[in-house]
């Protein structure tokens, strides 16, 4: 593996921001400093003008494999994701068979052995029957587990309340949960198709699976988890409700119930379901304008404590069909840290706290082992990002295996340069490389 000098960048680390040298060798980074010289082999990158950012960690994606491989898969996934600087991600359990055992757990890990171009782990799968298998996970090497509190894609739903108190008093590791009532939700689609029938609008999506849904559902996990000491972290926040449930009045590394808000509900709101569709019908769904701009506060105050994707691919010929019919869920690794980029060039977030959110924190609150920040002895996950080099989303530079993006036809001000994974040189100038350096994340816990 040749060794890399980055000259001149300017540094987005800790919340700082400073123009250094950065030399990697191997698999770490060695050195930040000003005026290194480079040694005998290696290759020098100007950086000058340029962004370096630590790699982003994606506390939530669906690579589809096993069982869904027409939708995606470990390799193309991830390969679409280190060309949006995403280095390292945390895969859902819901693929079929559903990850709920250690063997189909594990399964999963030896598949991204050898087809991951990103790092990666695997959450384990809770279900109402599962506990001893539950108990079993390695915290040392299995970021968490995974509870769906309402349903999706799969036939996970967590939903005996004696089960969920019993993981929530049983487990040390991290909880994330997807919380929607199901029982709110059925009754709002049974009076939506007595109206509609069978031709329910997509513009009623964010009223089927109402505020009233989410905030129900979250503000149970909470008061859980409050009541049984489990150390919860609850994904893609999508209400201005939802807010209230969570504190900004201590350290990340103190906080037993954390947040995350995902890209999708930070861009989107239900006035773009009239143009996008199907191609933005997500659980939860997509809201107001005053839910985004509520997380938008939320996020910047820290509330919520992460950015993640939830990236969910599906077909385009699944996502043509009915609102009925049609799943939900979306691409979005390989254009998630282009489009917050946008937030900031729009004024919504500094630099700084988008590194916080979506590189520093993961690693914190995941307490992933020398990763998310650029530092001295830590694996050599890092983005180059040219800060002024507009292009737009077409269906000629999508990776992604659906071959589609809700961003087609936005055009983004920053473009991503490089991407290195473990101080190999994953992406550069518009090309992959072909070898897979993705490694499996090890955690620093007890």
């Amino acid at each position: 593996m040749p060794n890399f000098l980055i000259k001149n960048a300017t540094i987005f680390n800790e919340g700082q921001s400073f123009v250094a040298d950065v030399w990697v060798e191997n698999n770490q980074i060695l050195a930040v400093q000003e005026n290194i010289v480079p040694a005998a082999n290696t290759q020098v990158i100007d950086a000058t003008g340029l962004w370096l950012l630590p790699g982003i960690i994606d506390d939530q994606v669906h690579f589809r494999e096993p069982g869904l491989t027409h939708k995606g898969n470990i390799a193309s996934e991830s390969r679409a994701a280190v060309a949006g600087g995403i280095t390292s991600y945390m895969e859902q359990p819901n693929t079929f068979p559903n990850a709920v055992t250690q063997d189909l757990l594990e399964d999963k890990y030896q598949i991204a052995a050898t087809q991951s171009y990103a790092n990666f782990s695997f959450l384990m799968g809770g279900t109402n029957d599962n506990l001893e298998e539950l108990l079993k996970t390695n915290p040392k090497n299995v970021a968490g587990i995974k509870l769906f509190l309402g349903s999706s894609t799969g036939n996970m739903l967590v939903d005996n309340p004696e089960v969920l108190e019993q993981i929530f008093s049983s487990t040390p590791l991290i909880i994330d949960v997807h919380c929607e009532d199901e029982t709110t939700i059925k009754t709002n689609l049974a009076q939506y198709k007595e109206q509609y029938g069978d031709a329910i609008p997509v513009t009623a999506h964010h009223l089927i699976r109402s505020t009233e849904a989410c905030y129900l559902s979250s503000s149970k996990a909470v008061a859980l988890a409050q009541k049984t000491g489990a150390r919860l972290h609850v994904f893609h926040l999508s209400t201005a409700k939802e807010m209230s449930l969570f504190r900004n009045d201590i350290p990340l590394q103190e906080k037993k119930i954390t947040a995350e808000v995902c890209v999708h509900h930070l861009w989107f709101t239900n006035d773009d379901y009239a143009a996008k569709g199907n191609f933005i019908k997500w659980n939860p769904a997509v809201k107001t304008a005053a839910d985004r701009e509520a997380l938008w506060e939320a996020l910047n105050d820290d509330r919520i404590d992460v950015i993640a994707t939830d990236h969910a691919p599906h077909t385009l010929e699944e996502k043509s069909k009915p609102y009925t019919e049609a799943p939900s869920g979306g691409p979005l690794v390989q254009h998630a840290l282009v489009a917050m980029l946008e937030a900031h060039f729009q004024g919504k977030i500094t630099v700084e706290k988008l590194v916080q959110k979506m590189a520093h924190n993961p690693a914190i609150l995941f307490q992933i082992e020398k990763r998310g920040f650029i530092k001295p002895g830590y694996f050599a996950d890092l983005v180059l990002v040219h800060p002024n080099d507009p292009w737009t989303v077409s269906k000629d530079n999508i990776l992604y295996h659906c071959g589609w993006s809700p961003f087609e036809g936005t055009t983004f001000k920053a473009k991503i340069t490089h991407t290195f994974v473990n101080g190999h040189l994953a992406y550069a100038n518009g090309q992959v490389s072909e070898i897979k350096a993705g490694k499996r994340l090890l955690f620093d816990r007890k």
